[in-house]
């Protein structure tokens, strides 16, 4: 039998932000003044009281192996947490813990999934969940949005994308890569499909704290009990406590789907690290005050970012409610050509602005949205003001 990859791991292709991270880094160690709006991560350090809680764990030797789906009282910490938070009431044995929001999505759609199951993925969006739902054995459905519906699907495109195969819809909200967040009336609709044709909701709400601009966050399972019913919810620590590489996320929702995530959790990874667990007890347990100093940054840095955006000449853009993101539409600098070459996507856009601007931004194509580009805003107010001139001055010496 000849030596080969296997088809799931051979079709599937790499993450385009963190190769990016890894250029960006590479560049900035021959020394180069790089600015990076890709990462999709908080710039601050995790909370004091969290990080003191993670030593006080390894000092009284809270380092061994736990139970799969977590230790019980962050079970039942996270169960409280979401009630306060998202209204809606889960039991302890219906929370799962995982090695960071990823991994809770992924044994979500193992869980769910068999060969050829269809996902409805509305578009533009991360640009994990087509290559997940592949690696379960799905198939992604994309629907594609605009920046004049807001970049939320309407009921007839949901309609137009179910088939006897839908098994489910992934709902990101607030959104990566757009800062959409969904309405009450939006999700009311998705959900009422789900209960028609009888399939999923699985509701990334890692942003759930990052709403600005007067928006509010919803849970789709707070809506009624039939959407509590067939909802996975998934959040984490990782944006709300600038806990990114502490790899610690969670799922909640139906029992018979957490049993399933777990068997399968136990046999792939086993318990997410013991500390980290620990360490976001602290996290929920603890003073919010340094989440809510946070989301000011944030809140701060997005009207900057919407300011100077709209300062662009040849560029629109789509005003975010969530996340940390915004969308340009570069589109009109398409056919146009820097240092002899001729930009014909986002990917040749990014590539130009970095090499003349030392800028880097993510191509939209990545998220299903190849007229655009992602910038993260989760820089300071220095670097963020630095970096939009920077690109203010290669689109106008592009126009």
């Amino acid at each position: 039998m000849a030596l080969t990859i296997s088809k799931v791991c051979s079709g599937i292709s790499s993450s385009v932000t963190l190769a990016l991270n890894a250029q960006v880094a590479a560049m900035r160690a021959r020394g180069m003044d790089v600015i990076s709006m890709g990462a999709g991560e908080p710039d601050f350090d995790t909370p004091l009281h969290i990080r003191e809680a993670a030593l006080q764990a390894l000092n009284a030797g809270k380092t061994r192996y736990t139970a799969v789906p977590g230790v019980p009282e962050l079970r039942a910490a996270v169960a409280d947490f979401v009630f306060k938070h998202n209204h809606v009431r889960y039991e302890s044995e219906q929370v799962i813990l995982c090695t960071g929001a990823k991994q809770a999505l992924v044994g979500a759609l193992t869980a769910i999934l068999d060969p050829g199951d269809e996902v409805i993925l509305p578009q533009p969006c991360w640009v994990s969940y087509p290559e997940m739902v592949r690696m379960a054995g799905g198939v992604p459905v994309p629907v594609y949005t605009t920046i004049e519906q807001g970049f939320v699907p309407d009921e007839a495109q949901l309609r137009a994308a179910i088939t006897p195969r839908t098994k489910a819809i992934m709902i990101n909200n607030p959104s990566n890569p757009t800062g959409a967040v969904w309405t009450r009336e939006q999700l009311e609709t998705a959900a009422k499909l789900a209960e028609e044709f009888d399939f999923y909701m699985i509701s990334d709400e890692i942003y759930d704290q990052l709403v600005f601009a007067g928006a509010e966050h919803v849970s789709v399972s707070a809506l009624s009990e039939d959407a509590y019913n067939r909802t996975i919810l998934v959040n984490g620590f990782s944006k709300t406590y600038a806990m990114t590489g502490w790899r610690i996320g969670y799922a909640a929702g139906p029992k018979q789907v957490i049993e399933a995530m777990s068997a399968y959790q136990s046999h792939a990874t086993g318990n997410p690290s013991s500390v980290s667990q620990y360490a976001a007890l602290a996290a929920l347990k603890g003073d919010q005050k340094c989440v809510q100093q946070m989301v000011r940054a944030f809140a701060r840095r997005r009207n900057l970012m919407v300011s100077l955006a709209g300062e662009l000449k040849g560029i629109s853009f789509f005003e975010p409610s969530g996340a940390f993101y915004i969308l340009l539409d570069v589109s009109k600098m398409m056919g146009k050509k820097v240092g002899g070459r001729v930009m014909k996507n986002s990917a040749d856009f990014a590539d130009a602005l970095l090499r003349e601007k030392l800028v880097a931004v993510v191509p939209g194509e990545a998220f299903g949205a190849d007229r655009c580009v992602r910038l993260s805003y989760a820089i300071d107010d220095a670097q963020i003001e630095k970096a939009m001139k920077r690109i203010g001055e290669f689109v106008k010496n592009i126009l």
